[in-house]
C-alpha cells in the first residue's frame, strides 16, 4: 500500500518510496509497477500526476483527481507558484549557505537557465577510509530548487563537487562503492520533503510534508554515530 500523506476532493498525495516509477518509461523497461496505477488501483479512480520526481527520490508526489485540476497545477509547477523542499546528503562539507545558478541541458541539448539553493544542516566525518583520506566526510543539507529542470538537483550538486550519494550517473562511483561495501546502500540520498502552494479551489495555503525513508533514516543515523553525539533532526 502507497502511504497517502493527503487528500481531499480534487488532489491526493503520497509518499513515493525510492525506486517506484511514476509512470510507465521507455527508458526504464524493468519495471513493472509505476505509481499512478498503484494509487488508481488503491483509491479506485483515475489520478492524473501533476508533476514527476525522478524514480530514485523519495517523497511527495502530488496527482490531481479530475482533468481540470490537473491542468490548473500544472500550469502552477511551470510558473513556479510551487514551493519544493528537498533533503539530501552528499560528499564533502558543504558552505553554510549556497545558491547555484547554472544552465542545464534538455534531453534535445537545448541550455535552460536552473538555480538551486541550499542551506547545511548536518556535518558527519566518519570512520571510513576513502583513498588517501583516513576518514569520510558528508553533509545534511536543505535543497530548494527555483526552476525545474530534469535531475536538476543531482546534476547542480554534482557541479559543485559535493554529489548526493546513492546518485548514479551523477554522482560519485567511488563514494557510492564505498558505502555499497560499508552499509549495503543502494538507494540515492535525496529526499522530497514538502509542497507548499495555494489551492487552486479552496484558495488556501496548503502544505504537504513526507518523511524521509527508513532507508534515509537509517543512513543518517549511522552518520551521528559514527561522529559521536546525536545531532539535530531536520
Amino acid at each position: 500500500m502507497l502511504e497517502i500523506i493527503y487528500e481531499d476532493e480534487d488532489l491526493i498525495a503520497i509518499n513515493k518510496p525510492h525506486g517506484l516509477l511514476v509512470h510507465r518509461s521507455s527508458i526504464a523497461r524493468d519495471a513493472e509497477e509505476f505509481a499512478i496505477q498503484l494509487l488508481r488501483d488503491q483509491i479506485g479512480q483515475k489520478v492524473y500526476p501533476v508533476h514527476r520526481i525522478d524514480r530514485k527520490t523519495s517523497g511527495v508526489l502530488l496527482f490531481a483527481k479530475n482533468e481540470e485540476m490537473n491542468s490548473r497545477l500544472q500550469v502552477m509547477f511551470m510558473n513556479n507558484e510551487v514551493r519544493k523542499k528537498y533533503h539530501a546528503i552528499v560528499r564533502g562539507y558543504t558552505p553554510e549557505i549556497g545558491e547555484i545558478d547554472y544552465p542545464l541541458k534538455n534531453e534535445n541539448g537545448k541550455s535552460l537557465e536552473a538555480k538551486t539553493n541550499y542551506k547545511l544542516i548536518e556535518k558527519f566525518e566518519i570512520d571510513l577510509p576513502n583513498g588517501k583520506h583516513a576518514t569520510s566526510r558528508y553533509s545534511l543539507i536543505k535543497v530548494t530548487p527555483e526552476s525545474g529542470r530534469m535531475h536538476q538537483i543531482r546534476r547542480h550538486m554534482a557541479h559543485v563537487f559535493h554529489p548526493i550519494i546513492g546518485d548514479r550517473p551523477h554522482g560519485c562511483n567511488k563514494q557510492n562503492k564505498l558505502l555499497l561495501e560499508a552499509f549495503g546502500l543502494k538507494e540515492m540520498m535525496l529526499h522530497a520533503s514538502l509542497l507548499s502552494f495555494i489551492h487552486p479551489v479552496k484558495n488556501e495555503n496548503i502544505e504537504i510534508s513526507a518523511n524521509a525513508s527508513s532507508t534515509f533514516e537509517e543512513i543518517l543515523k549511522i552518520m551521528r554515530n559514527k561522529k559521536g553525539p546525536e545531532g539535530p533532526s531536520y
